[in-house]
């Protein structure tokens, strides 16, 4: 059962909030139509101030204007130029007013013309932004088997790339397509790998492009003239070039030869339909040669492709205040009795306490059309009751239609309205329900990537042209430098631990090695995979092989050769040399993040014992210094050790504490208990600033365990004490590499009882003196 309107349970809903009239007043009615239009549901806003038309005393202009705004939004292009019109008889329109009536005619032209879903600014952003083909033409080349020529696409202008540029990224665009309000601390330079490879693929391409990109430079030191005869040189190599088609038109235009622009621009136009830049100098010859109407329809192609074009909206409001409502600022302002005259000498005046009669004799001023289009009007002029407005806007209904079909080339919605959802890629024809209207080729929006669609006949892509620089084989997950340089990422990574320069060029890096954005150059990563696949196998075989030997924590085991570490406790480092630079890094990118610890030795050169750290955290600095948080979690003994990479490696074994049970083990347990007292007595005694120094350097005290031999290495709170404690680093070798708990807790008491012994000497020798 449903629920009673107005009961508890009655959840009304949107448009039957704003839609229903229960007596409210006319200020009422206009804020429900204002929250509607703001919500987008132009229908419902339309229907609420077309209802409001003939209850007001007087003719309100902002209520046309309102009228105008709705139908236009919702696609009833025809009935909103009537109500601009009425408000147009009650003051002369402003051009800026028409703004929502453009972009419902840009409407009208997408979904009827070229039959594409309304675009969404958050989805379609991109394409907003770069002028590329909605979402048809790029499903269409998505779906496109990737060549060569399509993967050297700029992805923003969807053109060959020309002087590549690789972004922080990854990605790489045209130099031209670099965003011009991108946060970049430099302009990034051309990618030389990439580069190379165009002008060997595309030699002809690559040349023509140059060619226009001087002739676009003559053109900015207004050398027209000769930037015509570079043009026209570009297009002996590449006739037909769209990009290059488009420029000539815009010197043509310069040079005031506005047939020839037209010429070009309209050529432009045929094949690229979506392409903005095209459709804007076709309207700008088009002006210049006085052809008013098919300059708007060119206006309307730019703002149906980008609503948020400006210049073109203002423009198009201009054109359309003239075309339709020239003599708008003719007419007295807020001339109701003006108005009335003009009923009377239509002998309309009669009809007007008869709202039947008033709708009878407006269908008979229409065309008759269709019964679609009769049942619509008398739909739009129901409760006409002498209303001037409504006879204003009814008036020239046939006329503004016609100028429509003029402009537009097309018949705006008449009949019943079509829905489009905005995920439909088609519009399906009403008379042939379930079926997609079949398009001539000709008007069919198509976007190709050049005027040309081969590949260069011979070329070929081989290992020379993605080789790395620095270990000279296959580019394995290749970045590009700022600079323009590309490298495998992990020679890269080398060569900026040792030094904070491009290692080609020598430009400093501190930034880049900063934010460590190292990210992969996907088109090169692509183009190796497609077309070096076998390359690639191999290179990848290797690299797995050198992380395998990497990743072994017992043989070849990097060895940091500095100081004595001890499990459970944390180690700060700053690491500044390039050998240890690399070896930390390289314990990052195998995933393991340990190295061992070890004190340098005379005669040996690393110690026999030393403890494996593990890394918690990393920071980099611009200099390639990186500060290291460590803590420790195991102890070894080295076997045999060498050298790789300019750092220490070393075959290793682990230890650990040996268990004893029995009355050792209650013997074990009342010296662990009583060492701890002690440890916590002269870690309180300390001075306040000594401890807050030591705090802040290895963190609090460990908990006392209430077993002491559940860790394989001893308690925890045993090697913080240890690491606190004044001792010489031979000591701490040699605490470290026992096996005995016991031990290892008689030597923390001793160390204690002298350093206490010794504080008292020097507190009683200081009371002497004093």
């Amino acid at each position: 059962m449903s629920p009673t309107p107005g009961g508890s349970d009655s959840v009304p809903l949107p448009h039957q909030c704003l839609g229903c009239d229960y007596g409210d007043s006319i200020p009422v009615r206009i804020a429900k139509g204002d929250e509607a239009f703001r919500r987008g549901e132009y229908d419902l806003a339309a229907e609420i101030f077309r209802l409001l038309l003939p209850r007001v005393a007087r003719p309100d202009r902002g209520l046309c204007l309102r009228t105008g705004n709705s139908m236009a939004l919702s696609g009833d292009v025809a009935y909103a130029l009537g109500a601009f019109r009425a408000a147009a008889q009650l003051e002369a329109l402003q051009p800026h007013e028409l703004g929502h009536l453009v972009i419902g005619l840009a409407r009208v032209v997408r979904m009827y013309e070229w039959h594409l879903p309304a675009l969404q600014p958050g989805r379609d952003l991109e394409a907003l932004r770069w002028g590329r083909p909605p979402s048809p033409a790029r499903a269409a080349a998505a779906a496109t088997p990737a060549t060569l020529r399509a993967l050297l696409g700029c992805p923003r202008c969807w053109r060959l790339l020309y002087k590549p540029v690789t972004l922080l990224c990854g990605r790489t665009v045209c130099g031209r397509c670099v965003e011009s309000g991108a946060a970049l601390s430099r302009e990034p330079q051309v990618n030389v790998v990439l580069s190379r490879l165009l002008e060997k693929c595309f030699p002809t391409e690559t040349r023509a492009r140059t060619l226009a990109d001087q002739a676009r430079n003559l053109q900015h030191e207004q050398q027209a003239g000769a930037a015509l005869l570079m043009c026209q040189h570009a297009l002996d190599l590449v006739p037909g070039d769209n990009c290059i088609m488009l420029l000539r038109a815009e010197l043509h235009l310069t040079m005031e030869s506005y047939e020839q622009a037209l010429q070009d621009a309209s050529a432009v136009c045929q094949n690229e339909p979506f392409l903005i830049e095209g459709h804007h100098v076709k309207a700008q010859a088009l002006s210049r040669l006085g052809r008013t109407k098919e300059m708007l329809k060119e206006l309307l192609y730019c703002l149906a492709l980008n609503p948020e074009f400006q210049t073109v909206k203002e423009e198009a409001e201009k054109v359309i205040c003239e075309l339709f409502f020239p003599d708008s600022g003719n007419v007295h302002q807020n001339s109701a009795s003006s108005i009335q005259s003009r009923m009377l000498n239509t002998g309309l005046t009669r009809h007007s306490n008869s709202r039947s009669s008033a709708a009878s004799s407006l269908r008979e001023g229409r065309n008759a059309g269709s019964a679609k289009n009769r049942s619509k009007k008398a739909y739009v002029f129901r409760d006409v009751n002498a209303s001037v407005l409504y006879f204003l806007m009814g008036r020239n209904y046939e006329e503004d239609e016609k100028i429509l079909d003029s402009v537009l080339s097309i018949k705006p919605s008449t009949g019943s309205k079509r829905q489009f959802p905005d995920d439909l890629v088609d519009v399906p024809d009403p008379n042939t329900p379930g079926k997609t209207p079949k398009k001539d080729t000709a008007s069919l929006p198509q976007r190709s990537m050049d005027s040309e669609t081969g590949e260069s006949p011979g070329f070929s892509i081989d290992v020379t042209d993605f080789e790395c620089s620095l270990c000279m084989r296959l580019l394995f997950q290749p970045v590009t430098t700022p600079c323009g340089h590309m490298f495998c990422r992990k020679c890269f990574e080398c060569s900026l631990d040792r030094a904070s320069h491009c290692p080609l060029c020598k430009e400093i890096l501190s930034e880049f090695l900063l934010s460590r954005n190292f990210n992969i150059t996907t088109l090169a990563e692509e183009l190796i995979s497609q077309y070096l696949s076998d390359d690639l196998s191999k290179r990848k075989k290797i690299y797995d092989e050198e992380m395998l030997e990497l990743s072994n924590l017992t043989r070849d085991v990097p060895i940091l050769v500095y100081t004595v570490a001890f499990p459970t406790v944390i180690c700060l480092l700053h690491v500044s040399e390039p050998r240890y630079r690399l070896m930390i890094r390289r314990c990052m990118e195998t995933g393991t993040k340990r190295f061992g610890m070890c004190l340098s030795t005379e005669n040996a050169g690393i110690s026999e014992y030393g403890c494996m750290l593990e890394i918690q955290g990393t920071r980099s600095f611009p200099d390639g210094s990186i500060d290291v948080d460590a803590i420790g979690v195991s102890r070894f003994r080295v076997l045999r050790h060498r050298q790789k990479g300019g750092y220490n490696t070393a075959d290793i074994e682990y230890f650990e504490d040996e268990k004893v049970e029995g009355p050792e083990y209650v013997s074990l347990i009342s010296l662990h208990d009583s060492v701890y007292q002690q440890s916590v007595s002269w870690f309180a005694a300390l001075q306040d600033p000594r401890k807050a120094q030591l705090l802040s350097h290895f963190g609090a005290m460990p908990e006392r365990e209430p077993e002491p031999q559940s860790n394989l290495n001893g308690p925890a709170w045993s090697w913080w004490i240890l690491a606190l404690l004044p001792l010489e680093r031979k000591a701490q070798l040699a605490i470290l590499g026992t096996t005995s708990l016991k031990e290892r807790l008689l030597a923390i008491q001793r160390v204690l009882l002298l350093v206490t012994r010794s504080c008292e000497e020097l507190a009683s020798t200081s009371q002497r003196n004093n």
